[in-house]
């Protein structure tokens, strides 16, 4: 009698990898009130498209909608459920302290041109200091916070603060000392006066702190319409399609009060607004704390880092050019400076960047993931 082919025989199936991916999942579609909301929590677990084609579905969505369906029920009616994105509400905690930041910046501003010498460094100091608290307490609250799930240190959050700093510090003395360095200084240190050795550009310096609370704002609006949209979507698509000109709405939301703020403070100051630095920086600030605030690190730190180097080698090849036979190294910065001036450096730096944030945060603040209460994935 023969021996069958074992290796011949067909393959018994392996299973049902639906229902292995709902005992996976089991506490998400449980707790789910509709398949929206397993469908956005799967997509932050990094279950794509791809992914459900192994399931044999065509998308996320649809493979949400056969584990909503095969989560067991009763035959009582459910209560009416709470909503699963509840929509952010407006709190005063963090409406204050993003106010508070401005004040401290303006009194700091006050101060520094009602002293003179050491008692102006003082005051200038003390700002500083109270401005950092005032930073710290309004991004560790409200819709600029990192939204919840477990923080897990990163080798790059200590450089976020230490581009973001350098990106400040340049928009207050940067375009001054690239003028003294073109024009053969600096021979001093700044003493911290609008027209003293670096020119300290005060008002956008005070728009950019003052735009904080319009900040915080535009990030509530763009969350809460994005919670709202979730709620009532139909699919993945459908809310990606309706969250796309919702975030371009509150991005130009925020440029426009912080054209309002440049200029108002140019006004009070008796100062250029700078309105084609301070613009890009602002949105280059904006888009990195929404992403930060969603839990995407890496390419805010990225950017941020690429606008502070460029800003950084701006500075560096006109000191380079003074070396012997190294006149050329000199020659983009001047040629860039002579042709648009000083201001087009940074605005040049910080407006790519800020485009390049934009078109990221394109594609991943407008995912039903990132608005999920599961938290969106680094």
């Amino acid at each position: 009698m023969p021996v069958p082919d074992r290796k011949a025989a067909p393959r018994r199936p392996s299973g049902d990898p639906v229902k292995a991916l709902l005992h996976r999942h089991r506490d998400l579609c449980e707790q789910a009130v509709d398949a929206l909301e397993i469908a956005a929590g799967l997509e932050a677990q990094g279950i794509t498209d791809r992914t459900a084609a192994r399931f044999r579905h065509r998308d996320v969505f649809s493979l949400a909608e056969e584990l909503y369906a095969r989560v067991p029920r009763t035959g009582e009616p459910r209560a009416e459920p709470k909503p699963a994105l509840p929509v952010p509400r407006i709190r005063a905690a963090w409406a204050l302290s993003s106010l508070l930041l401005g004040i401290a910046a303006a009194a700091t501003a006050a101060g520094t041109r009602a002293t003179q010498g050491q008692p102006r460094l003082l005051v200038a100091a003390a700002g500083i200091l109270v401005i950092a608290l005032a930073t710290r307490a309004a991004l560790r609250t409200g819709p600029l916070a990192v939204r919840n799930g477990p923080r897990r240190p990163r080798p790059w959050q200590g450089s976020l603060l230490a581009w973001t700093l350098w990106l400040l510090g340049y928009a207050l003395f940067g375009d001054g000392l690239l003028h003294d360095v073109l024009t053969g200084g600096p021979d001093t240190l700044p003493d911290g006066a609008p027209g003293g050795e670096w020119p300290t550009a005060t008002a956008p310096a005070l728009a950019l702190t003052l735009a904080l609370a319009p900040a915080a704002w535009c990030a509530h609006l763009f969350a809460a319409g994005a919670r709202r949209g979730l709620a009532g979507s139909r699919g993945l698509g459908d809310f990606t399609a309706a969250a796309r000109p919702l975030l371009l709405g509150t991005f130009a939301l925020f440029l426009g009060a912080l054209a309002a703020l440049l200029l108002a403070c140019g006004k009070v100051l008796g100062e250029p607004a700078a309105l084609p630095q301070a613009l890009t920086l602002g949105a280059l600030l904006l888009l990195a704390r929404l992403l930060i605030a969603h839990r995407h690190r890496r390419a805010p730190a990225l950017v941020l880092g690429a606008a502070a180097v460029t800003e950084a080698v701006a500075l560096a090849l006109p000191l380079a050019g003074r070396l012997p036979h190294c006149h050329l190294l000199a020659l983009p910065v001047r040629t860039l400076t002579d042709t648009l001036g000083e201001p087009a450096v940074p605005a040049l730096a910080c407006g790519t960047a800020a485009l390049a944030l934009l078109l990221h945060a394109g594609r991943t603040l407008t995912r039903a993931s990132a608005h999920a209460p599961t938290g969106a994935p680094e």
